[in-house]
């Protein structure tokens, strides 16, 4: 009986972890709040403690990929208790907010509240509590900006980086650089009422979330893709 009885919970798991939409519907059937439009972009390398669900909070619009750890306890009673002859429990509340977005292999231990429109860059563990509109990184994580500063840094440097792109693919290919090869650089060429099949993901897809506004605030530093291009090669030899 036990081994079916855990066979049987090796399927709900598996089939919990085969999507982000059944990843999130088990978390909360499980207790824990989220909120709406999460995502998980690896539920399989995800690690979220479900042992006091009613210690886990999430916001709306955050964004999780791979190897992401959240905990709500740890057992350091296992040392303590050799060592003191003592059983002390330690569990703790993780709040995060709406809108935080998660890189690649980051942590979040207990006792941890992360506020709204929050950056935590790769490979974080994030120990102590964060304040609204902040980039954090390290371990353990530490403010580094705010997001307002982080995005004006990325103002400045988006449109060099997409150049610097288009360059590197013209001097290893011999030819200019195509749409497709450049599917996340399209605010250049694209006012936000437009878009372009040739995209790896269409710019309404990546728009998401904000689309509304896009379409109609957005407009595109360049008339064509062909003009940005142009621009990008200016001075070398084609």
């Amino acid at each position: 009986m036990n081994f079916l009885k855990r066979v049987k919970r090796r399927i709900i798991n598996q089939y919990a972890r085969s999507s982000s939409p059944r990843f999130i519907s088990y978390l909360r059937k499980k207790g824990i709040t989220i909120g709406d439009q999460c995502f998980f972009q690896s539920p399989k390398t995800a690690v979220v403690d479900v042992t006091r669900p009613v210690l886990v909070s999430i916001g709306s619009h955050c964004y999780f990929l791979e190897n992401f750890t959240l905990l709500t306890h740890d057992n350091v009673a296992k040392v303590f208790g050799p060592l003191k002859h003592d059983f002390l429990p330690s569990s703790g509340e993780v709040k995060i907010g709406n809108n935080v977005y998660f890189a690649r292999n980051c942590s979040v231990l207990k006792g941890v509240s992360i506020g709204d429109n929050c950056i935590i860059g790769y490979g974080s563990t994030v120990v102590k509590s964060i304040p609204d509109n902040s980039v954090v990184v390290g371990s353990p994580a530490r403010v580094i900006c705010t997001i307002d500063e982080y995005y004006q840094k990325r103002k400045k440097e988006s449109l060099n980086e997409a150049f610097h792109l288009a360059r590197i693919i013209y001097k290893r290919t011999g030819r200019r650089p195509r749409v497709e090869e450049m599917w996340e650089e399209f605010p250049f060429w694209l006012n936000g009422n437009e878009d372009d099949q040739r995209l790896k993901f269409s710019s309404k897809y990546q728009t998401k979330g904000f689309n509304e506004f896009w379409q109609n605030e957005h407009k595109a530093l360049f008339n064509s893709f062909d003009e940005f291009i142009d621009k990008a090669l200016e001075g070398m030899d084609h």
